[in-house]
């Protein structure tokens, strides 16, 4: 199926913004275009669309849906598992509870629901929230008002006070900011040229569109070996930057993160930059501010920052095996019993379904976990 062309051919504020830098500066990197299309204060897709949320009929509905969205399994089942890492790191009384990314706050409300079972869990723990767009801490705030738990919101994951920690982040690192690089038919010791966004005056109007730079480069940090002309490698230096953070906080302080995200297990080649709008794919470089804009991550290159900074990194393994894991089966089957409603039952069966189906979310999707050293193996890992 081809991508949908934008409903409106008028070209955004962002897009205005960004042509007019371009044609004043030169092309800008691709991972800056992912922060102005997400993250810009007045035009960014954070800052002036809601993203969550099933397809509807006639209306708009969101754009994409979450795995704590789809079902309460999913968060129910990282909340037992973040109770379980509590214990592993000997029950503190005082610890921070960390989400990055939170969305609309879905998954942490049902992990605060699932810890009920260990008052004490709740006792020790200090929320931090960590989320940048004033909109959807908004949504997160209503979503967790009634839990009776208080969060702190934060800009970044440094404004976390020292002391242990257990961080989640789901579906985080794949809308932080990468490079592209093109490897290119020279024969040299620079054969590769980043791809950039530019300008293109072809058509009716100006529109954004992909260039190489003219400067020629070395091998990227991290690229394979073997690489064939035109081969797109990719790289995310805030992920790894992020990795680096997490990995000397756990080193410091006891604790473990777990990261749940679509993406690859090794490093490898390929163009994964991609745009979603209404649940379907849509040109990247469209309309920025009105779609969501993401890349795939390697969690390749994640788990080997881990294991370079000292922290004991396990994974990724697909979602599928993660959830079953942890009893995702047993505890549908454990709802379903008290649930009368025959709809009611079919939705929590689908949900469930979407979240392991190799097909759905169950392969693209990976878990991976990093703690301090000298723990042990986590649950969902063997």
């Amino acid at each position: 199926m081809s991508a949908p062309e934008p409903d409106d051919d008028a070209p955004t504020p962002l897009e205005e913004r960004l042509i007019a830098l371009i044609r004043e500066h030169g092309p800008i990197r691709i991972g800056d275009f992912m922060s102005d299309a997400l993250s810009h204060p007045q035009h960014g897709y954070y800052a002036t669309q809601d993203p969550f949320g099933p397809p509807k009929k006639g209306q708009h509905g969101g754009d994409f849906t979450t795995a704590p969205e789809i079902s309460q399994i999913f968060g129910e089942l990282v909340g037992a598992w973040l109770i379980h890492a509590w214990s592993e790191i000997g029950e503190p009384s005082a610890f921070n509870l960390v989400e990055l990314g939170p969305g609309r706050g879905t998954l942490m409300a049902d992990i605060l629901r699932v810890a009920k079972i260990r008052p004490k869990f709740l006792e020790a723990a200090s929320l931090f929230m960590v989320e940048n767009s004033g909109r959807m801490r908004y949504r997160q705030q209503r979503t967790l008002h009634d839990t009776g738990i208080e969060a702190v919101w934060a800009d970044h994951l440094s404004d976390v006070p020292p002391g242990p920690t257990l961080i989640i982040g789901n579906e985080f690192f794949d809308c932080l900011p990468i490079r592209q690089f093109v490897r290119t038919a020279e024969r040299s010791e620079t054969p590769w040229r980043e791809r950039l966004v530019g300008v293109s005056d072809e058509g009716e109007r100006p529109r954004l569109c992909f260039v190489l730079g003219e400067e020629a480069l070395p091998g990227p940090d991290g690229v394979p070996p073997g690489a064939m002309p035109e081969a797109v490698f990719e790289t995310c230096e805030a992920g790894l930057s992020l990795m680096d953070e997490v990995a000397e906080r756990l080193s410091a302080y006891k604790g473990r993160a777990l990261f749940i995200d679509y993406g690859h297990g090794r490093s490898g080649f390929g163009d994964t930059f991609q745009a979603v709008k209404r649940h379907r794919s849509w040109p990247v470089l469209a309309a920025p501010g009105l779609a969501d804009v993401t890349a795939h991550v390697d969690f390749g290159a994640l788990a080997r920052r881990g294991r370079a900074q000292g922290a004991r990194v396990d994974g990724p393994v697909l979602q599928r095996d993660f959830l079953l894991r942890l009893g995702l089966e047993q505890r549908l089957a454990a709802i379903l019993d008290v649930v009368k409603d025959d709809d009611t039952k079919a939705l929590l069966r689908s949900g469930a379904e979407r979240l392991v189906d190799a097909d759905q979310m169950g392969a693209l999707f990976k878990v991976m976990a990093v703690s301090s050293p000298g723990l042990s193996e986590p649950p969902g890992f063997s």
